[in-house]
């Protein structure tokens, strides 16, 4: 951000403020997002964190540091609170960034602001927390009296000794020990947990999971003990699937935070911390799992090769052109397949099929769409994607080919055998294939207008003329059953 200019108020007229980084200047902490994007680009180096362990947290600081730079462009700055150091600046106030972070990355964030008279922070030899942080502080300060802001507990010495202690963010255990502590100021800048949480876990992706039916109503075996049996496979399935979108969105975290929409995701914001992000995904594996002792071994084979499959996605398959979205429209129909497997329902040629083809169609109108609003807007595809704009029409050329093929084998399929033993009116099916043509046409043309703005099959479940044509597709089935 620009410096404000300076006032003419004598710079002695206020006490030196103190600034806490992680947590406090920033909703995240510097550390957690710089092991992520270790993890991500250098992951052969995390063989060297444990035995850093053992030589103390300022020299395992000072190691991520060195190994990782992060962005400390897009890091989610408290915004109040940077207003308000931004206008202490203004005044000719000394502002000092004291932290428990490493010095070398204290020193880019203070030097990207331009409104820090000195930093403090962690050498490789002590970590600059609590005690240590204010003896540094006693020492290095021209004057004995100083603001502080922290956030969390290990904050309260310097919050006690400080001549006006200010809040920004604090944390739950920080207010439960926080005792008689009187904060003249209290810098909030997050969203509810709650709201936070159920953002993070992507409730509305569970739509897709709503395919692991669709073995039974295509069996025409509706039974209420299988329908129960297909639910606790679709709770399972779901749990996972928010457990790896928390996965992603942390390995993610410097992508999303430079992206116009992406950056306001719970973990990018820094409304929720990698360490409640870890711990949720844990937790939702677990129950998953535990739900898996009650269905057939071979639902939880699919659920682990699931699971797999898009850890694979999240860190390598994704930046591979035509692999991701091949690894996409997998991934609907092993959904297909999983839910056949929880009630042992077997997944006909003629499905699997068609459901390769119009998942590939869709996986790939998803790409076509995110480089549309990129060239509408005028910018270019920065996610390591591997895809070029240049790449569009042929994108178009596959997805549309693709489309049509699926419903080229519903149309074999329907004048084969095999419809009729299933249905005593099987010709009436026809009906369905113009509802189809539309259905898939829509969806590229939404696509290529630039109004297709999320996942396709997210939004087959929630626009209104899909779900009319599914109406109209069941009642087609209806009469031909």
């Amino acid at each position: 951000m620009p410096q404000t200019h300076k006032e003419a108020t004598p710079s002695n007229a206020f006490p030196p403020l103190c600034v806490d980084l992680d947590g406090t200047l920033i909703k995240s902490d510097t550390l957690h997002d710089s092991l992520l994007a270790l993890f991500r680009s250098h992951p052969s180096s995390l063989l060297a964190l444990p035995a850093l362990v053992f030589r103390g947290k300022a020299a395992f600081k000072r190691y991520v540091t060195d190994t990782v730079e992060i962005d400390v462009l897009h890091l989610p700055y408290n915004r109040p609170l940077l207003q308000y150091l931004h206008d202490e600046h203004a005044k000719g106030r000394a502002i000092y960034l004291a932290t428990g972070a490493d010095e070398r990355l204290a020193k880019r964030v203070a030097d990207h602001l331009g409104i820090f008279d000195g930093v403090l922070g962690s050498d490789g030899a002590t970590n600059l927390t609590g005690k240590s942080k204010l003896q540094r502080l006693k020492a290095s300060l021209p004057s004995p009296e100083f603001d502080y802001i922290g956030n969390d507990t290990p904050d309260l010495p310097l919050l006690r000794h400080s001549s006006h202690p200010m809040l920004a963010n604090p944390t739950l255990r920080l207010r439960m020990r926080a005792g008689n502590l009187n904060p003249v100021r209290v810098f909030n800048d997050r969203s509810q947990p709650i709201r936070a949480f159920f953002k993070a876990i992507r409730i509305h992706q569970w739509a897709k999971n709503i395919l692991m039916f669709l073995p039974l109503i295509l069996a025409h075996t509706l039974h209420w003990n299988l329908i129960l049996i297909t639910a606790l496979a679709f709770a399972c399935f779901s749990l996972t699937a928010s457990a790896t979108y928390i996965v992603n969105d942390l390995l993610d975290l410097e992508t999303d935070r430079r992206h116009p929409r992406k950056s306001k995701r719970p973990f990018a914001s820094g409304d929720l911390s990698a360490f409640h992000g870890l711990a949720i995904s844990l937790l939702f594996l677990g129950l998953a799992l535990l739900g898996t002792r009650f269905l057939p071994s071979e639902f939880l084979g699919w659920l682990l090769l699931y699971f797999v499959t898009t850890l694979a996605y999240s860190t390598v398959l994704k930046q591979i052109p035509l692999v991701d979205v091949m690894v996409l429209s997998g991934l609907y129909t092993l959904r297909l397949l999983a839910g056949g497997a929880a009630t042992h329902t077997p997944i006909s040629p003629w499905m699997a099929g068609f459901s390769v083809f119009l998942f590939l169609s869709l996986a790939i109108v998803k790409r076509f769409a995110e480089l549309e609003n990129l060239r509408v807007g005028g910018a270019q595809p920065k996610n390591g994607r591997g895809y070029l704009l240049t790449d569009m029409e042929q994108l178009r050329s596959f997805g549309t080919a693709s489309a049509y093929s699926a419903v080229v084998i519903f149309a074999m399929y329907i004048s084969g055998q095999s419809s009729s033993a299933l249905y005593h009116h099987p010709n009436r099916l026809w009906l369905m294939l113009p509802l189809m043509i539309f259905w898939v046409s829509r969806a590229w043309m939404l696509a290529s207008r630039g109004e297709l703005n999320e996942d396709p099959v997210v939004w087959a479940v929630t626009d209104r003329v899909s779900l009319l044509l599914g109406v109209a597709i069941a009642i087609v089935i209806f009469f031909a059953v």
